[in-house]
């Protein structure tokens, strides 16, 4: 008993000792970094935050309509252009942090903060679970003092909160350049689903987070869609929407109303009118349906394991209406590798000239 107890101890220090640097398995280098340079909407305001690991700040943000861009990147030192080889070996002075791109008359800085404190340790003054290090601290970088104030009173309610035993050591200070990673970094958990996946369930973030705040959790921010009953979508629905949306149907190959659609715009769902894909993220699959390499709207989008036809599928719905959507797949091409293969009749197709008549303006850009 005593052999396997040393057996495990042994094997539990050499994970740890080499998870990390199984990430250099998973990933290629660069040699230099630019200050970020991006173009939003007019109004378009920018929060700058340090959680660890960029790739696991990425999502939570990015689901969050309202948040139109999340940029992982380096700040917070005086060394100019670093690399993420400079950064993560703590050859610097900077920290592993991202900046979120948002529309604030859609989710406020206070939301984001609630949002933060979600994904993190508070408590861990030497890096953030896995990572160890001063480059994988946890702060909130503030450009003006209405930001400060906003984050102080936000720090302060997590200290009052008393969901922490131990003190709170996350860091609110003035933000810097911000240099944006190398390519390969940004959106990492979409174009390496299998490596983010094995990344994120073996560094003991959301095992921390989930004990934490237990169904606290997850938080409801962003648009309000409508509901409606059986009977009002029986109405408002053609019977092949209804089938696929609510029954689960798939409609038929390469004769559907999207499948060939070359015209811009967004495709949003049927039922509530939630934003769910892009045309800039359509292309020619040749199966005869619509596909996307990725969601126009993360937040919009739930994937469920579905283990139906004799086969297991990711089965693609909406958040908000429940719609049945789609799959997807793992065969689409770069960036991603992913394919969206969704049915016609649970979309609605909205070209760029009705966009900003119908409410839809913001999400072209």
């Amino acid at each position: 008993m005593k052999k396997w107890w040393i057996v495990a101890v042994v094997f539990s220090i050499a994970l740890l000792w080499l998870l990390p640097r199984g990430m250099e398995y998973f990933t290629t280098r660069s040699y230099e970094t630019e200050p970020v340079q991006a173009e939003f909407p007019d109004g378009t305001e920018v929060a700058t935050f340090a959680g660890g690991c960029f790739w696991c700040m990425e999502p939570p943000f990015e689901e969050i309509e309202g948040v139109y861009e999340v940029i992982s990147g380096y700040t917070g030192g005086e060394e100019p252009n670093p690399t993420y080889e400079q950064v993560s070996s703590g050859n610097t002075s900077h920290i592993e942090a991202v900046q979120v791109y948002y529309d604030p008359s859609l989710v406020s800085y206070e939301e984001l903060l609630q949002i933060f404190w979600r994904q993190i340790d508070p408590t861990d003054a030497w890096g953030q679970f896995v990572d160890k290090g001063p480059q994988y601290v946890s702060g909130i970088f503030v450009k003006n003092e209405k930001e400060k104030v906003t984050a102080e009173n936000s720090l302060k309610e997590i200290e009052d909160s008393g969901r922490f035993k131990e003190p709170i050591v996350t860091f609110i200070r003035d933000a810097s350049t911000f240099y944006e990673a190398e390519e390969y970094h940004q959106d990492y958990y979409l174009k390496k689903p299998s490596q983010y996946k094995f990344y994120r369930t073996n560094s003991g973030r959301d095992q921390f987070l989930d004990n934490a705040w237990g169904k606290d959790r997850n938080i409801s921010i962003g648009e309000k869609y409508p509901t409606y009953t059986k009977e009002e979508l029986k109405e408002k629905l053609t019977e092949l929407q209804y089938q696929v949306t609510q029954e689960d149907a798939t409609e038929p190959a390469f004769d559907n109303e999207y499948w060939d659609n070359k015209e811009e715009g967004i495709y949003v769902d049927i039922v509530s009118g939630e934003p769910l894909f892009s045309s800039k993220d359509q292309f020619d699959s040749g199966t005869g349906w619509p596909s996307f390499t990725k969601p126009l709207v993360p937040a919009n989008i739930v994937e469920k394991e579905d283990r139906s036809l004799f086969m297991t599928r990711t089965e693609v719905r909406s958040k908000h209406a429940d719609s049945h959507l789609g799959h997807v797949f793992t065969d689409g091409p770069e960036p991603t590798g992913l394919r969206y293969c969704m049915n016609s009749a649970a979309l609605e197709f909205i070209p760029v000239s009705q966009l900003e008549e119908r409410g839809y303006g913001k999400y072209w850009k």
